[in-house]
């Protein structure tokens, strides 16, 4: 090509300009920024699933304290999670949240330092495994997302979510078949228990006498006298002792506190 009259051959200089710099150099360095804090990295070529579609990026966060609520609520390392991705955004590839419900719950179990780098890895160590399907049928929200995990002792608990709003704020909208309007804030306990009167201000006495405040509660249940959900968000740690004390006045057939980390 060289040898043509009309062919004219210019180094390229376009990255090399003060501008185009300045951009690269600010560009790697929000990189390393998230990737020192543990979180996502789009533009990382050791991250599976390639370039992060912008409608699914809002969702991460979201999806990780779905996965981190149903293991809290197992109480055992999930074996499998499936990620039902539903309504409007299930047209994009979200194929990444499968990586996130991976970093979700193996933060509850314990692990340290786990990225979307290294999730996947020790959840095969672990022998955790996730995928994600999509379907455009959300009959109540415009997007929403569903979490079901399991353990290898057969237990299992469905986690939906959704983002709300032009903010996109998260709530955890079901868990099983209790239908809530929950925030993901930091300190949430929950109670399974049979519905009957007394309940809701046994649970309040007690946390205050413990001096720890609720910021917020929701009951649901499957109907008078039946099975009955109740979510708490509070302001601060609850102690093994208190939920012990909060489980044996109640009766509840299971109390667990949870603590979320974004």
């Amino acid at each position: 090509m060289f040898t043509l009259d009309k062919v004219v051959a210019t180094p390229h200089l376009g990255a090399s300009t003060d501008e185009a710099q300045e951009r690269a150099g600010i560009a790697v360095a929000v990189s390393v920024r998230k990737a020192l804090a543990g979180e996502l990295v789009p533009d990382a070529v050791n991250v599976k699933g390639g370039v992060i579609d912008q409608e699914i990026r809002p969702s991460l966060p979201l999806v990780e304290k779905m996965a981190q609520i149903a293991t809290e609520l197992l109480n055992e390392v999930p074996v499998t999670m499936e990620i039902q991705v539903r309504g409007e955004i299930a047209v994009h590839d979200s194929s990444i949240l499968a990586i996130s419900a991976l970093k979700g719950a193996l933060i509850a179990v314990g692990a340290e330092e786990v990225t979307y780098v290294n999730a996947p890895g020790l959840a095969n160590d672990r022998g955790m495994t996730s995928n994600v399907t999509t379907t455009a049928d959300s009959a109540e929200y415009r997007s929403m997302i569903s979490l079901r995990a399991a353990t290898g002792s057969g237990k299992a608990i469905t986690v939906d979510g959704t983002l709300m709003g032009i903010k996109q704020t998260q709530k955890i909208i079901a868990i099983d078949s209790f239908s809530l309007d929950l925030p993901p804030t930091a300190h949430i306990i929950f109670l399974r228990y049979v519905d009957q009167p007394g309940v809701i201000g046994t649970v309040g006495h007690t946390l205050g006498q413990a001096h720890i405040n609720i910021a917020g509660m929701q009951v649901a249940r499957s109907g008078a006298g039946g099975k009955a959900l109740m979510a708490l968000t509070v302001d601060s740690d609850v102690s093994e002792d208190i939920l012990a004390t909060i489980k044996k006045e109640t009766g509840a057939e299971s109390v667990r506190a949870v603590v979320l980390v974004d």
